[in-house]
Parts: structure tokens; C-alpha cells; sequence
């Protein structure tokens, strides 16, 4: 049996195939992103799924995509703690989240881009996937991601930019004591998933000006930098994987049609996608035996 995972800083879904690309078993796990958490921490949020628990030793296969695993240190790292946790594992991958992304968005050429606890885009051919730019991470880049428009909240709470009636349920909602944003900011661990964690008061209301002004900016924002960055932008379709981007598309269409961008598939779970990819290419190897 093959395990396949699409993990990012937040959470982690876990999908278990049979060798006839049945689906056995899907569950989700906290997040595994090993460019932020500490080796501890990624073998503990493993540990304690009991789902995962209970078929470790049935699985014959690890595909691992996720955040933070696009440079050889993190995801040696990961791969290792993948490789203890499945021993009985003949094959562990460990690759980066946007060559999930590209297998759930689309089969043909296109840009892909994620968007949710951080952001990131590349130019799929239809096999591989190459980037432009090289991610910082969320203190340098990540616009539009979920700790972008967190941090955006924040400031402009502070300097008071936000509608007083919109700051006074802002105020209910979260705890905004600069005490507490400091502490989690500087001294706890995973201050990009703290931040993230804000992005949701943009999407649990109701769609207003300032709202619609914030995310605006921020896909405008993020299609400068990490969209026509690639030379093929305008000649092939711009797909866009997470929830961010999911409950943005009507503001990813409207800031698009200046650059005479063409918008293709917007997928919420990029797992959904990752499952089909992966039951076709079962059914493939089945036939071609």
C-alpha cells in the first residue's frame, strides 16, 4: 500500500492507496512543514494521529509533498523521521508542496500557484515543475498567504486603519494585547501559523470594502511578484491551490484582467487532486503489466 501526503505549516492530509488505487484510509495530521518545526515536533505531530499509528507498518510506500521541503537539508530531515516512522517502507519521497499543487491543478502546461498559511507559484510543463524565485518565507515574502493578510490585520488595528466596527469585533474575537502578539511573534515556536490564524476574520465575514480593499492588494501584490515573473504568463492558464485562494477567486479574476491574465482551475485541497494523479497512474502501471 501507498501513503500520500500534502502537508503545509497548519495541517497535513494523509491519504492511504491499495494496490488498486482504492482508497483505504484518509485522515489529517497537524502540520509537517520541517523548515519551521523542530525535529521533536514533526516526530510528535506524527505520533499523535492514531490513525496514522495504526497502519504505519502496512505501508509499503511514502509520498511526502509539502511546505518547506524544496531544500535539501529540511527535507533530508523529514525523509529520515518518514523513514523511522514507516519502517516497513521500501520507498520514502520527500518533495516539495508545488509539485503537489501542480498535479492537482492541471495535466497541461500552466503556472501554478498556493496560496494559504504562506504562498508560493512555479511553471509546471506538464511533467516538471521549475520556480523563479526562490521562497523566503513569511517574514521576506508570502504575499497573499494567510500570514500576509495576518500581519495586515494587525497593523491595521494598531494604527487604527481598520472600521471601528469591524475593530471592535476584531477586538472580541482575538487577543490583541501587545503582550501576548510579542510573545507569540518572538518567543513561542511558529509564528507564521499564529499569524495565519487571523487570515480566518477576513473569510468568517461578511464581505465588505475593507475587506475587499486588503485582499485586493494583496493579489495584486502577489501577481507582480510571483506570477509575471515567469515569461509564459501570458500564454498559458494561472491556477491556484489552497483555501486563501479558494474564497479569493472572485478578487484573483477582477485584479487578473489588467495583465491579461487567464485565471484555470482553483482547487481548495490540493489532496483531491493529488488522489486522481495518483489513482490514474495505478490504473496506468495495472494496465501496462
Amino acid at each position: 500500500m501507498i501513503i500520500i501526503a500534502d502537508g503545509g505549516s497548519t495541517k497535513c492530509d494523509w491519504i492511504l492507496l491499495d494496490s488498486n488505487g482504492d482508497q483505504v484510509l484518509k485522515t489529517r495530521s497537524k502540520g509537517l512543514n520541517p523548515a519551521v518545526f523542530k525535529s521533536e515536533v514533526l516526530q510528535a505531530r506524527l505520533l499523535e494521529n492514531q490513525e496514522l499509528l495504526d497502519i504505519k507498518d502496512k505501508v509499503e510506500k511514502v509520498h511526502f509533498y509539502g511546505a518547506g521541503c524544496g531544500t535539501p537539508k529540511p527535507s533530508a530531515e523529514l525523509k529520515r523521521i518518514l523513514s523511522e516512522f514507516y519502517s516497513n517502507a521500501s520507498e520514502v519521497l520527500v518533495k516539495e508542496d508545488m509539485v503537489a499543487a501542480a498535479y492537482a491543478a492541471t495535466t497541461e502546461p500552466g503556472i501554478v500557484c498556493i496560496l494559504g498559511t504562506g504562498s508560493n507559484s512555479c511553471f509546471f510543463d506538464g511533467k516538471d515543475v521549475r520556480t523563479a524565485v526562490d521562497s523566503l518565507g513569511y517574514i521576506l515574502m508570502d504575499e497573499a498567504s494567510g500570514n500576509y493578510f495576518g500581519k495586515r490585520l494587525i497593523r491595521d488595528y494598531y494604527y487604527k486603519k481598520m472600521p471601528q466596527e469591524l475593530a471592535e469585533v476584531f477586538e472580541k474575537q482575538y487577543d490583541l494585547s501587545s503582550d501576548v502578539i510579542k510573545e507569540n511573534l518572538y518567543k513561542k515556536d511558529n509564528p507564521n501559523t499564529y499569524l495565519a490564524s487571523f487570515a480566518e476574520f477576513i473569510f468568517t465575514n461578511e464581505r465588505n470594502g475593507y475587506f475587499y480593499k486588503l485582499i485586493m492588494e494583496g493579489m495584486k501584490n502577489f501577481i507582480e511578484h510571483r506570477v509575471l515573473c515567469f515569461k509564459e504568463a501570458q500564454n498559458v492558464p494561472v491556477h491556484f491551490i489552497g483555501s486563501i485562494a479558494y474564497f479569493s477567486q472572485d478578487i484573483i479574476r477582477d485584479v487578473a484582467k489588467p495583465y491579461h491574465l487567464e485565471i484555470g482551475n482553483v482547487v481548495r485541497r490540493p489532496i483531491d487532486g493529488l488522489l486522481q494523479h495518483y489513482k490514474e497512474q495505478i490504473v496506468l502501471e495495472k494496465n501496462q503489466k
